[in-house]
């Protein structure tokens, strides 16, 4: 190419080509940085959406058992740092878990997606985490890998767990009423809840049975700070030996023939609550020292597994027993005794607190007419002079099923007790001395003392005959006798009555 302008028209012509081509090139990398910058805002709104998800979100390859991401839920729920979690195995989050956590991945390989709730996985503190799973499967840099969305559901499951114990309690027909009584002697008891409700320290209730010892419990429960948690309650004379340790802290799946699923025990249910241990003296000395250990520490295994599970429980037991002779005699732990009796409470029998029998058969007469269906019908005077004689050897509890069975009887707007079982209502003026009784407010056993010796001064000593005036049986007039320590052959001989 000699000839200049040839020359020239040629270099213009390359130099327009290399403009178009850089045109073009500018073209296609503003269209690739559009690109860039709309795939980096994509990402950074999927970032945003992915760390501020409530639940928390995975990206895992299950089969290398290895966490290639996280979100910030995540890393709250598992009490680890992202750096932390990507550098840890599956198998340090589902230690017990793997196998069915690879068949789940093989599950949603193979239908695409898949959703469970049977998973669990452990926290950096050691705490199991109940938790539901939905995956789907994605490929990364040739890998298939499952992104796993996970929810929380243990406080879930607890409150379907305490609210299943708490339809069992009642469907069990177990009800409560306020402590009633205006005696010295319940004063004192209720002082003494008032003392110790607050302080979340182990109690030991005492009394003979049917005392009213569960309703102290829950007193306790109700004036503390967990009464907003559940207050479970442990009958120990009525689980089979074998049961015990099960009951009490639960069992892994497969542990025993019948466990079928993973079942929580009570002290996990009463987490943060109260746990009312009825009857804590039969527990039997083989479960003696675990008890003693989640007492002190708060730490347990279910039946079945090897994992340290840790509770807040607030232990109140309950006995009619006498723990410190059990313990000189080899049969209760010393060191467990003194751990639950940090701050005893001696309910007292009812003969030892007459006051509160008519406030009591009061109380019961209108609970039992109002569940019954049946009117009203008021204790009369004769008849509540008869209650306060009698020795009551079940309590509460015996003086509640006679209002009961003397309310199914009643007819014409009065009571009738059942003289079959314990004895009826005294006849008006079968009492010589009926309204000293209903006033008297000191010396009433003193009272109650020459109310028998008088009866049975007037019928010469014969037994039957004095039951019949006082309206009781003949064994109860015997139990008397020997309590007041009454002279019957001196009085049947004559004598003045005076017992030695």
């Amino acid at each position: 190419m000699s000839d200049p302008k040839e020359k020239s028209d040629w270099l213009r012509a390359q130099n327009d080509q290399l403009k178009m081509r850089l045109e073009e090139t500018e073209s296609r990398l503003s269209a690739l940085r559009k690109l860039e910058e709309g795939l980096r805002r994509s990402e950074e709104r999927f970032r945003a959406i992915f760390d501020h998800s409530n639940d928390a979100i995975l990206l895992v390859d299950v089969e290398h058992d290895s966490i290639l991401d996280v979100n910030r839920r995540a890393c709250e729920m598992l009490e680890y740092s992202r750096a932390e979690l990507v550098a840890l195995p599956m198998s340090v989050i589902h230690p017990h878990e793997m196998p069915r956590l690879r068949a789940f991945a093989r599950s949603v390989a193979e239908q695409g997606q898949g959703f469970t709730d049977e998973l669990s996985c452990v926290a950096k503190s050691g705490k199991t985490l109940g938790a539901e799973i939905s995956a789907a499967v994605v490929e990364v840099d040739h890998r298939t890998c499952m992104i796993a969305s996970v929810r929380d559901v243990t406080e879930r499951n607890r409150l379907a767990q305490v609210n299943e114990y708490l339809d069992g309690e009642v469907r069990a027909g177990r009800q409560f009423g306020p402590i009633i009584g205006n005696s010295p002697e319940m004063a004192e008891v209720l002082e003494r809840i008032e003392q110790v409700a607050s302080a979340d320290a182990s109690v030991l209730i005492t009394g003979e049975s049917g005392t009213g010892k569960e309703l102290v419990a829950r007193a306790i429960h109700e004036r503390s700070g967990r009464r907003a948690r559940a207050l479970v309650r442990v009958n120990c004379a009525s689980i089979p030996s074998e049961l015990f340790e099960s009951e009490f802290f639960g069992h892994a799946k497969g542990a025993f023939t019948s466990a079928v699923r993973d079942r929580p025990g009570r002290f996990e249910l009463a987490d943060r609550g109260t746990i009312f241990l009825d009857e804590v003296g039969e527990i039997p000395q083989q479960l003696q020292g675990k008890l003693l250990r989640v007492v002190q520490e708060g730490e347990f295994e279910r039946v079945g597994e090897s994992r340290t599970r840790q509770v807040d429980v607030r232990i109140v037991a309950a006995t009619n027993k006498d723990l410190a002779a059990e313990v000189r005699q080899g049969r209760f732990r010393e060191d467990l005794f003194y751990r639950l009796s940090v701050f005893p409470i001696e309910v007292p029998p009812l003969r030892k607190r007459p006051q509160d029998i008519a406030p009591l058969a009061e109380h019961y007469v209108r609970e039992a007419c109002r569940r019954l269906g049946k009117p009203y019908a008021p204790l009369a005077p004769e008849q509540i002079a008869h209650l306060s004689c009698q020795p009551w050897p079940g309590n509460v509890r015996e003086l509640q099923n006679a209002i009961e069975r003397a309310v199914i009887l009643s007819r014409g707007g009065r009571l009738v007790f059942d003289t079959a079982g314990e004895p009826g209502p005294a006849a008006p003026g079968e009492i010589p001395v009926l309204d000293q009784l209903l006033d008297a407010r000191v010396g009433f056993e003193d009272f109650q003392r020459e109310l028998l010796v008088r009866a049975l001064q007037r019928s010469g000593g014969n037994q039957s005959k004095a039951a019949r005036l006082l309206g009781m049986t003949r064994r109860t007039l015997q139990y008397r006798i020997a309590k007041f320590q009454i002279d019957h052959a001196a009085l049947r001989a004559g004598a003045s009555g005076n017992g030695s």
